[in-house]
């Protein structure tokens, strides 16, 4: 398994892997609800991977894209040194290291470019993405109530952070 930044072409392969990890019922877009193009998610790539301090990070396994990390840096200079992370797995890859190989490569690479915070939000049934988190030194610094509307409930989302 290698761990790369993404580039544009990558962005069709990506989109099917994000679209996959929504299925799973975990994430913010509800399955079938983000519109994207490999267009516009290629522009988004370059526009991530051209920030300092922030990247759009890929799994892959010959040609097949396994996962996804996001890691987006705002420039206010007081935030300026932390950074918010979106993980997506194919629902092939989970349980075989995949995000585990991400946040490793991620939070090494985050050290070089000298960021001191790595924050995320994970919806709280999620036990097996909050699992993930905490072995990577991720804590749970709250809980953000009735975060989420999903299937006609309200849903809370556990808040995580690791310094680093």
């Amino acid at each position: 398994m290698e761990i790369r930044k993404a580039t544009n072409r990558d962005a069709e392969d990506i989109i099917f892997v994000m679209s996959n990890a929504e299925e799973s019922g975990f994430m913010l877009f509800a399955p079938g609800e983000r519109k994207v193009t490999p267009e516009s998610l290629g522009k988004l790539i370059e526009l991530i991977n051209s920030q300092t301090k922030s990247g759009m990070f890929i799994a892959t396994e010959g040609d097949r894209i396994l996962g996804y990390m996001i890691v987006q840096n705002e420039k206010p200079q007081r935030i300026a040194h932390r950074a918010y992370i979106v993980i997506g797995v194919h629902s092939d890859s989970r349980g075989k290291g995949v995000g585990n190989a991400l946040f490793t490569s991620v939070i090494s690479w985050a050290k070089q470019v000298e960021l001191h915070r790595l924050e995320l939000t994970v919806i709280a049934t999620n036990e097996v993405a909050v699992h993930l988190y905490k072995k990577m030194g991720f804590e749970i610094e709250g809980v953000k109530k009735d975060s989420l509307f999903i299937d006609g409930q309200y849903v809370d989302e556990y808040y995580m952070s690791r310094l680093l």
